[in-house]
């Protein structure tokens, strides 16, 4: 691994935190992900099943975790299944994890090889009344593909009918939702690699440049900061690109006049930052620009000072389609009349702000967190309002990530990131 690890007392706790909540004589299994095949020999790179690295810190494939806390042996009660190396895989791959670094990486006493599972599985199976499967119940997924976590679940209904089900997946979205401390330094380390990807592009940008080269660019320092590279797929939009919301071709010019709209951000030990600027090309914002730029950055920093604990998700965006429409108003883009005569589950400000305003972050980009629970401490949000014009020509949003505090201002982890149009002109013109 590229990246500094989490304490294994962090997993200890996380583990016991979920365990806490299992019903009486229940087992638990977590499996990695599979390597994905492109086509021939080809893959894409390994990324770990984000709940078993949460709750295991093993960043490695073919890994599995069980948790009873009910075993009959007190070893039974965590134990870590991971592949058996040799010198093959040592010369092609590299070496895997000894038993002796799983532990230490996990805090886990019990590392047994992967080729051992079903057998102990089977034994295991004889103390316990109820499996509980890991399952993926996010709000946004949209899975096709069988997971390796999909086939155990099979095979386990087909080999053990008898036996109860459960879910572990409610369960992680309550505690992977509220970060741990040593958590949100990991998210601001990933905060603070993509600030220097920022700067870097405020000192590059110029007409003429490609929206590919300022992602050569981007990636470039995150890589050489330890990072593997971009939490997401970059979307880096000039001009009327920005309109698009979801744009990630990234293969135009930038133009002279125009803005470029960056929603990018690193990864640090599979912690996502999520941040968006938008720059103007030629270094100085317009007037109308400017007007517009700002009129987000008002919403942002108003919409920010609502995330406190007690505040529902639901709520928070009816809030913040209220600042958004006062603005619309003041840029000229609504009037009175259309507020008025608005569709309450359609309202007006939707035609240039359609999406949603602020979502979970940790160790998925949209992480866990059960959206009708009141937020609480700890818990990490991105705060995104945008206003986007196409008849106009550009687009602006404006994105940080944000610690809801247990009292106080909550805490702007891109607090260094530069977001004022004075700030970002003279940095770009220096």
């Amino acid at each position: 691994m590229k990246y500094k690890p989490l304490s294994n007392s962090f997993y200890s706790k996380t583990r016991k935190a979920f365990m806490a909540q299992l019903k009486p004589k229940s087992l638990a299994v977590f499996n990695s992900n599979d390597i994905y095949p492109i086509s021939a020999d080809s893959t894409l790179p390994f990324e770990q099943h984000r709940d078993l690295f949460y709750l295991s810190g093993v960043d490695q494939e073919e890994s599995i975790l069980v948790l009873f806390p009910d075993a009959l042996e007190d070893k039974h009660r965590e134990i870590l299944f991971v592949r058996k190396t040799n010198d093959h895989i040592a010369v092609w791959e590299g070496a895997k994890l000894t038993q002796a670094q799983a532990c230490e990486l996990s805090g886990i006493k019990t590392v047994y090889w992967l080729e051992d599972f079903e057998r102990i599985f089977q034994e295991l199976s004889t103390q316990c009344d109820t499996f509980y499967f890991n399952t993926n119940e996010h709000y946004r997924q949209a899975v096709q593909t069988q997971t390796r976590e999909d086939r155990f679940i099979l095979w386990c209904k087909k080999q053990y009918p008898a036996h109860a089900t459960a879910k572990s997946n409610p369960i992680l979205q309550q505690l992977r939702a509220v970060k741990d401390p040593e958590e949100i330094k990991q998210l601001q380390v990933a905060c603070d690699l993509t600030e220097k990807g920022i700067r870097r592009i405020l000192s590059f940008l110029k007409p003429g440049v490609w929206e590919y080269e300022l992602e050569a660019e981007l990636v470039h320092e995150f890589i050489r900061n330890r990072s593997k590279g971009f939490a997401y797929e970059p979307i880096i939009a000039s001009g009327t690109n920005a309109n698009v919301l979801h744009y990630t071709v990234n293969n135009q010019q930038c133009k002279a006049g125009d803005l470029v709209l960056l929603d990018v951000a690193a990864e640090y030990g599979n912690y996502s930052a999520d941040l968006t600027r938008t720059l103007p090309v030629s270094g100085k914002f317009t007037d109308r620009q400017k007007a517009v730029y700002n009129a987000v950055l008002r919403v942002k920093n108003e919409a920010t000072k609502l995330l406190v604990p007690g505040t529902l998700w639901k709520e928070f965006h009816v809030e913040v389609g209220k600042l958004m429409t006062s603005e619309l108003i003041g840029l000229g883009l609504l009037d009175k009349a259309d507020v008025q005569n608005q569709d309450s589950e359609n309202p007006a400000y939707k035609k240039y702000f359609m999406h949603g305003t602020a979502h979970h972050l940790g160790l998925n980009t949209h992480d866990y967190g059960l959206l009708h629970l009141p937020m609480e401490a700890h818990m990490v949000f991105t705060v995104e309002p945008g206003i986007y014009i196409p008849e106009e020509g550009f687009g602006v949003r404006l994105e940080d990530d944000i610690v809801i505090q247990k009292s106080g201002a909550p805490l702007n982890l891109m607090e260094k990131i530069p977001i004022e149009t004075e700030e970002i002109e003279d940095l770009m013109n220096s």
